[in-house]
């Protein structure tokens, strides 16, 4: 039975664009490789379970493209959401600003966006810098999407543009969504993002970034709205759950491992750098904080701990995370397909959720 009296929240899942589906962590699987065809049934067993949205990620040298993919899976989507992310380097705002607006007439409104501020491969541009060009580019096309006239003169660009003719199904921008730890990304965040996105950390941790992020918004006479990015492993019993963890581990070399975290152009972050403390601070099985299981961070970059448990407690577990103000969650699990499909049975009909409307 859904719990009617918890806060409705939005629940999204994860596709693996990006070549990171594994049965074995650190095990590569043909079968489990990114192509349109593994990750399209990522999206439509999401679309059946019942899930409100899913992360298309997106990673300059990895898996398959994320707007192509996105454009192809757009009609096969009659009801879900989709989260798609877009690296800031690699984009001309203006070609970006008509590609979405495509592709929400494509989904009939239902695109949102994942902001990811990246480098190019071999750019080399400091923090400060490289936030100020994302807080540059969510200007731009916020205005843009919002079918308003620009006039932009920015450090990064300079621009002026008529009103589009090409709009998104609303006539409003979709949308954003973002994440960062460092001092820079936090401020970007409050200036620019509608929603912001958190990796997995312990429950005062992730309390205090909240406040933090509610008093920086303030200050720019905004507010945000907060989202959590972690992992599941949900069993109908909490040693079954524990035993999923450790076989998901079983074959992990630490070589390889650090390899794959060595793979993303990330892997240096603040955040990234947190998820290591987190996993270093854990016990010596690895759970950082009762169900919160730090060992997938051996083999990822990026968010690095999945919540391990029986129905009862995952669900506990998440609605914690409510009562700290978090309205978005974007969950995964390896493989992404079946573990998507044990969450949509399992946990999802117990949570009041919905698309969250900004």
């Amino acid at each position: 039975m859904t719990n009617n009296a918890q806060s409705k929240c939005e629940v999204s899942w994860f596709s693996a664009l990006c070549d990171d589906d594994y049965e074995f962590l650190g095990v590569q699987d043909p079968a489990l490789a990114s192509s349109f065809e593994h990750c399209r049934n990522i999206v439509l067993t999401a679309e059946k379970g019942g899930f409100d949205n899913i992360l298309l990620p997106s990673g300059y040298a990895l898996g398959i493209d994320t707007l192509a993919f996105a454009g192809g899976i757009a009609p096969m989507v009659k009801r879900m959401r989709l989260l798609v992310a877009i690296r800031c380097g690699e984009v001309w705002p203006p070609q970006m600003a008509r590609q979405l607006a495509t592709l929400d007439q494509m989904l009939n409104g239902r695109l949102t966006i994942n902001i990811i501020s990246s480098e190019m491969p071999g750019e080399q541009l400091a923090s400060a810098p490289r936030y100020e060009r994302t807080v540059e580019l969510m200007h731009i096309l916020r205005t843009v999407l919002n079918g308003e006239a620009l006039d932009h003169s920015g450090t990064f660009y300079k621009l002026k543009l008529d009103p589009p003719r090409v709009r998104t199904v609303s006539g409003k921008c979709p949308p954003m969504y973002f994440g960062g730890l460092s001092e820079d990304a936090r401020e970007a965040a409050a200036k620019g993002a509608d929603v912001y996105l958190m990796w997995p950390d312990t429950f005062q941790t992730i309390a205090d970034t909240v406040a933090d992020m509610k008093a920086r918004a303030a200050k720019h006479n905004r507010s945000l709205r907060f989202g959590y990015r972690v992992h599941v492993i949900v069993r109908e019993t909490e040693d079954e759950a524990r035993r999923a963890a450790d076989r998901l581990l079983s074959r992990l070399d630490d070589g390889k491992g650090a390899a794959i975290r060595q793979q993303s152009l990330d892997h240096a972050s603040v955040g990234v750098r947190r998820q290591a403390e987190l996993r270093e601070q854990a016990s010596n099985d690895g759970y950082a904080e009762d169900n919160l299981w730090t060992g997938i961070g051996r083999a990822r970059s990026g968010c690095g701990a999945a919540i391990v448990g029986n129905p009862d407690q995952v669900l506990a577990k998440l609605q914690a995370y409510q009562s700290l103000g978090i309205e978005a969650f974007v969950l995964s699990g390896y493989p992404h397909a079946s573990e998507c499909d044990l969450f949509a049975r399992h946990v999802l009909p117990q949570l009041n959720h919905g698309p969250l409307i900004l």
